[in-house]
């Protein structure tokens, strides 16, 4: 990376660094860390996913003080997924920067969301590592945190609950087998359907619900499927 293009993205990023090696190797990918480049990101990226769930949670807690500690893990894994990162990585141009092997610059690799995703990690590490926590809070904040908490609309999205995945997260937190989802019937006409589905787990009917969609029907069904775990985890004060 030129000092021309250090200064740039430094001024994209909102931070100078102090130990520039280190936003350089933020940027190094270990296919290029492979072929005898030094050191790769993935010890920063470690850091910054770290740093990243730490500010993020203290930002819900504080946003949405009426939250239980289930509505804030939905909201933080919306908030810092993959593709939230990636799209905060994809407005500072990151894939512009990256150190690549040749084997990822022929396979597109500055365009890879996990790749761009990664950096952004890394870099939110070197940040913390060069100028403490408020400056990596402050990244955060105008990189990811407010653009997709900008508007009510965000707001909204953020706390909207999807039971189909908090139903997957249940079950897989506690390595059990897999929900089914089952479409009973169909009845109506095309235009005004009603979809009967059904939530099996391990070969039993956890529950069964109906909606305008199939879509709507499997949501209301796993939020009854979730609950009949819940329920059944404190019954036997296990699980839960």
């Amino acid at each position: 990376m030129t000092d021309e293009e250090r200064s740039e993205l430094e001024a994209t990023l909102g931070h100078r660094f102090h130990r520039s090696e280190d936003l350089e190797h933020a940027l190094t990918h270990r296919s290029l860390s492979n072929n005898g480049a030094g050191i790769d990101n993935e010890r920063l990226e470690f850091l910054g996913d770290r740093v990243l769930g730490l500010v993020a949670s203290e930002h819900l807690c504080r946003l949405f003080p009426d939250w239980e500690a289930g509505d804030l893990s939905r909201g933080l894994a919306r908030l810092v997924s993959a593709t939230a990162i990636h799209s905060a990585a994809s407005r500072l141009s990151l894939g512009r920067y990256l150190r690549l092997g040749p084997g990822e610059e022929k396979t597109g690799g500055r365009e890879k969301k996990r790749l761009l995703a990664d950096a952004y990690e890394a870099i939110v590490g070197a940040i913390y590592l060069d100028a403490g926590l408020e400056a990596a809070v402050r990244f955060l904040r105008r990189t990811l945190i407010d653009p997709a908490l900008s508007n009510q609309v965000g707001k909204l999205a953020l706390a909207s609950t999807d039971y189909k995945s908090a139903l997957q997260e249940w079950v897989q937190r506690r390595s059990l087998s897999p929900v089914e989802y089952r479409v009973g019937s169909e009845s109506g006409p095309d235009h005004q359907k009603t979809f009967e589905v059904e939530v099996w787990h391990e070969n039993e009917r956890l529950s069964v619900s109906s909606g305008r969609s199939k879509k709507e029907a499997e949501q209301a069904a796993a939020q009854l499927a979730l609950k009949t775990l819940e329920f059944r985890a404190k019954s036997i004060g296990g699980m839960s």
